[in-house]
């Protein structure tokens, strides 16, 4: 498991592009027949990768969760981007297809991956942040998730918000997870931007064809960064950082949350003109 410390909100005004993305971006993901698994100061999260090919792969445990088991003390939220696959909770097995998502609560002893056809493996999305009390594992098929319409062709911020977990829907100690779809055309992702100080957020940008890119903006908004990013590859979202971002054309991503306050709405909203 890699380990990474995210700078505060004085430090990161001086970096260069390249110390940014190595302190805020995560790559190497989905590496076939790997497990790949970050472990971040942000909420105390891990996030990372799946990709079981020829054979399965098993969740082990990790000196740095000083558990017995990888879910002990932790919540899991799993969506899978590519081919179908499998996922075995505690010997029952539930099938993902592509966008599908799976919530695994705390206590659970053995998590193993599959892919349903080695040649065209399934790629496994990971979060994961401790957890006090234990709620059922329950699978998400894209079409049940909580979807939502948002932006516009003007704005060119037209998309689709899909819910896997969150209150009301899937019941979670403090994840929060779904993806975000932007209409062919539209390239622009949560702009306006906000922050939310009462919990830390995390993107995976996916789908990003080759030869584009992603700009994904971060900071405070008198003192905006900016990183840029190609095919599946991770963003850690301090509280105090704003996140929003722009493609070469359209992509999707995956974000999730961790922290005090479950409220998808419960942000802090940063007025356009406010950005420098």
């Amino acid at each position: 498991m890699n380990i990474k410390y995210t700078p505060d909100n004085v430090r990161y005004k001086t970096m260069t592009a390249k110390e940014l993305k190595q302190n805020f971006s995560l790559e190497g993901l989905f590496e076939p027949g790997e497990i790949n698994l970050t472990y971040t100061d942000l909420d105390r999260a891990v996030v990372g990768s799946v990709v079981p090919v020829d054979e399965s792969l098993k969740l082990g445990t990790y000196k740095e969760l000083s558990a017995d088991y990888f879910a002990q003390r932790r919540e899991v939220g799993i969506i899978n981007i590519a081919s179908p696959g499998i996922i075995e909770v505690d010997g029952e097995e539930y099938e993902l297809d592509n966008k599908d998502g799976l919530y695994i609560g705390r206590g659970t002893r053995e998590i193993i991956f599959k892919s349903k056809n080695s040649a065209d493996p399934a790629e496994f999305y990971l979060l994961s942040y401790p957890a006090h009390k234990t709620y059922p594992t329950k699978l998400i098929k894209k079409e049940d998730a909580v979807i939502a319409e948002a932006g516009s062709n003007i704005e060119s911020n037209e998309r689709k918000i899909i819910k896997y977990i969150l209150p009301g829907k899937v019941e979670s100690c403090q994840l929060v997870m779904g993806l975000t779809i932007l209409s062919e055309g539209n390239v622009w992702n949560t702009m306006a931007p906000h922050t939310h100080e009462r919990r830390t957020e995390i993107y995976m940008y996916f789908d990003i064809e080759d030869g584009e890119r992603v700009f994904h903006w971060m900071g405070e908004p008198d003192e905006i960064r900016h990183m840029t990013l190609y095919d599946k590859q991770a963003i850690l979202s301090p509280s105090w950082s704003l996140h929003s971002g722009v493609g070469t054309r359209n992509y999707n991503f995956i974000w999730g949350m961790g922290g005090e306050n479950q409220d998808f709405d419960d942000m802090d909203s940063i007025h356009k003109t406010e950005l420098e």
